[in-house]
């Protein structure tokens, strides 16, 4: 079971080489995404590894906009062009970690083939705060000056945004562990609907939801499991999760997930101390 973990990452080149240790495995490769406003030096030391690749399209990501989209989308266009045949294409962070060992991950991912992993909820039913992401037009990807008052005369004057080919939109958290079949169709998808992407172009937080969109109106929509297989923990009510800590570890053993976000050893690397001794060399809590 062949997988490729997709990275963005943006700061702390440590902890990024840390991650990529926690999770290596003989039949694992890994795709990093440097932000393009980043300085790469620092992380140019994983180059010491022979199954990790630069993104080399890097995209210049800015929160909330299509270029957190589009950054997966050329991490995704490079693992396409390598021909290896992954199984699996994992989208992780550069502060996410692993709960499981590599080879508990492999095992996992190996006896549900074909299932996509990825949290979606409905906008009309669920997740009713995300509508206006939608329906509104948003200049977020757009560095125009003026951009916030052309915004607002352009929700005034026009009317709502309808969701162009019909399409149900559903989303959520951004990281998935999804195919390479899925992946195939997404960006095949993409290149035949240029409609669907200038809408996606116009939505805030694009990148919550257009990979569950695209998967949940396909023929992949019947393989499914509403689960990302990531413990995040919302409950601080801000725009960013809680950065995880020793504090944590009940929770994150009760969880049954594969991975967890979000770290920050520059202040608490306690936490990944932990998960290496007691948890990942065993493979299972």
């Amino acid at each position: 079971m062949k997988l490729a973990h997709l990275i963005l990452a943006h700061v702390y080149p440590e902890q990024l080489d840390r991650l990529i240790r926690a999770l290596q495995h003989p039949d694992a490769d890994f795709y990093v995404h440097i932000d393009q406003k980043t300085d790469i030096r620092p992380f140019l030391k994983l180059q010491q590894y022979n199954n990790v690749y630069f993104v080399r399209k890097r995209q210049k990501v800015c929160w909330g906009a299509y270029s957190m989209v589009q950054a997966t989308l050329n991490g995704f266009e490079q693992i396409m062009a390598s021909a290896i045949p992954y199984d699996y294409i994992n989208l992780l962070s550069g502060q996410d970690y692993p709960l499981k060992s590599p080879e508990y991950i492999h095992h996992f991912l190996q006896k549900q083939a074909g299932t996509q992993f990825m949290e979606y909820f409905s906008l009309e039913d669920e997740w009713q705060e995300a509508i206006q992401r939608v329906n509104k037009y948003h200049l977020t990807h757009y560095p125009i000056p003026g951009k916030h008052t052309l915004e607002k005369l352009l929700n005034t004057l026009l009317p709502d945004r309808k969701a162009p080919e019909k399409l149900t939109i559903v989303g959520r958290s951004q990281w998935f562990t999804i195919t390479l079949e899925a992946v195939k169709y997404i960006l095949l998808y993409l290149r035949m609907h240029p409609n669907v992407k200038r809408f996606f172009k116009l939505t805030w937080g694009a990148d919550e939801l257009v990979f569950q969109t695209l998967l949940y109106n396909s023929p992949f929509r019947s393989r499914i499991q509403n689960n990302n297989l990531r413990y995040i923990d919302w409950s601080e009510g801000k725009a960013s999760p809680k950065i995880l800590t020793v504090a944590d570890e009940h929770a994150l053993r009760a969880s049954g997930k594969l991975f967890a976000r979000k770290f920050d050893t520059t202040a608490h690397s306690e936490i990944l101390d932990l998960l290496d001794t007691k948890y990942l060399t065993i493979g299972r809590f």
